[in-house]
């Protein structure tokens, strides 16, 4: 199992690497070139968001003893890969200086407070956006982890109750002997006595 998940690292390694790069050609690009980027990144990203997925299974195929490593390796490829969403999301509404220029004419000089305002005003939506969705996650995530300690709750009382039951019965089975040694003893006893 555990090399599965070594096998999903590698690849989350690789495709982040590659969406990693291609991000920072985004801003620089215009078009249809960078429509073309921008699809592809995308597609690159819901193939990591799979991956996180393969290996979320995989973690919980592990042993509970060696888990808490694997967890903590994936909880840090969780976060890298918030971090590439956001660099995303950044880099589709940012543009070079040629490109800002040439979109905005001679006016760019007077409209760049205005562009200025608007980033900041996009950047501020998405990380919005982003708490948003990363409160989502956590409450998933805490709801998950309470049903999954609701379903070990009640193995462990169905454990201790089978428990309970067989107690009981080597109880019951302790008294019916004690109860035949009794019994041994007094005829024993009575035939001493004859």
């Amino acid at each position: 199992m555990s090399s599965d998940f070594e096998t999903y690292e590698q690849d989350f390694g690789t495709i982040t690497a590659e969406v990693t790069n291609k991000i920072g050609k985004i801003p620089k690009l215009s078009g249809e070139e960078k429509t073309q980027l921008v699809l592809n990144v995308d597609k690159q990203l819901e193939e990591v968001r799979e991956l996180l997925e393969q290996m979320d299974l995989e973690v919980r195929e592990i042993p509970i003893q060696s888990r808490a490593m694997y967890t903590t390796r994936l909880k840090s490829y969780k976060q890298e890969m918030e971090k590439l969403e956001k660099d995303f999301k950044r880099s589709r509404i940012a543009y070079s200086d040629e490109v800002r220029n040439e979109l905005l004419g001679d006016d760019a000089i007077s409209s760049e407070s205005q562009l200025i305002k608007l980033r900041e005003e996009r950047a501020h939506l998405l990380d919005n956006t982003e708490r948003l969705e990363r409160s989502s996650r956590r409450l998933e995530a805490g709801y998950q982890i309470a049903v999954e300690t609701e379903q070990v709750g009640q193995e462990i009382l169905s454990n201790l109750h089978t428990d309970r039951e067989k107690i009981q019965r080597a109880r019951e089975r302790l008294r019916e002997t004690d109860a035949n040694l009794g019994k041994s003893s007094r005829i024993l006893t009575g035939m001493l006595r004859r």
